[in-house]
């Protein structure tokens, strides 16, 4: 850096470096200026327009502005503009699913493929929590995308189902004294061996002989196979609700299903309970044929 300035009346700060690069001293232009105030004006415009300095009392409030604005009201407005539009676009279609039965909805290709459509946010906000995304089920809860149904699966089944919900019930064998420990444990390697397709081996007659004895064919059907849909499972397929393994299958049957003692649950009884979407559902008679179409949709539907 010099030690001299060669050029003292250019209104340059003294920093030379490399005999002529200098540092000016000039002002900054009058847009930048004017810019850098306009910043501060808009700094105190905006904390006055919109909600901005949280308070420090305890209900941690804030200031609302000069218009109250908020995202939620502006995200509400907005959401009303494209419900409105939805509404207007598609209401011929919900016309038509309002007064069509489900079983005519299913034969109209595109209204079946609206139906479906438009029902899959509706199934994830009430169904999916317990028959999980695409009806795979979890434990405890029934699959909706195979063909096993303890309630029929034909469209207008699937509907009342949704409609006026279900209780599972199966007497405790345990609890009634009908059946003795030894039987209960015969009639469960029968029952795993019904599914396996090994139901007449000798080694399970002993358990097929409780089987008759203990009425389990009333419901379930001399060979496993219920006659009709009226909410026994069908033992002669793999599929199992609350578990395959010896010790679930033996405590279904030793306790029962949503078997109560003065009202109570018993100890070790499993509970099967679907809800009645009749008053839950926003819209439900539209909404319920519209989850009927999709469910029956999945690939198990009759």
């Amino acid at each position: 850096m010099a030690h001299k300035n060669p050029w003292p009346d250019e209104g340059n700060t003294g920093h030379i470096w490399d005999e002529d690069l200098r540092e000016l001293d000039n002002p900054p232009p009058l847009w930048w200026m004017l810019s850098f105030y306009a910043g501060f004006i808009m700094i105190i415009f905006y904390t006055l327009y919109y909600p901005t300095i949280p308070l420090t009392n305890a209900s941690g409030e804030f200031t609302k502005g000069m218009t109250g604005w908020t995202q939620i009201n502006e995200y509400q407005d907005d959401f009303k503009v494209l419900k409105d539009w939805r509404t207007a676009k598609f209401a011929d279609k919900e016309e038509q699913l309002a007064s069509l039965s489900v079983e005519d909805i299913l034969k109209d290709e595109e209204l079946r493929s609206y139906a479906v459509a438009t029902s899959k946010a509706l199934y994830g906000d009430y169904c999916a929590a317990c028959h999980a995304s695409g009806g795979a089920g979890i434990t405890n809860f029934p699959v909706l995308a195979d063909d096993d149904w303890l309630w029929g699966g034909s469209i207008a089944q699937i509907e009342a189902t949704i409609a006026n919900g279900r209780i599972g019930n199966m007497p405790a064998k345990g609890m009634m004294g009908n059946l003795s420990d030894q039987e209960i444990s015969d009639v469960t390697d029968y029952v795993i061996a019904l599914s396996e397709g090994k139901g007449d081996d000798v080694a399970y007659a002993a358990g097929k002989a409780v089987y008759t004895k203990g009425m389990c064919m009333a419901c379930h059907g001399p060979a496993g196979t219920p006659m009709a849909p009226t909410g026994a499972a069908n033992l002669a397929d793999g599929i199992w609700r609350f578990g395959s393994d010896r010790d679930t299958v033996l405590s279904v049957i030793k306790n029962g299903v949503n078997v109560k003692k003065n009202g109570v649950h018993i100890e070790g009884t499993r509970q099967a309970v679907m809800p009645s979407f009749k008053e839950r559902l926003p819209n439900a008679d539209v909404n319920i044929k519209r989850l009927a179409v999709y469910v029956h949709s999945l690939g198990g539907g009759q």
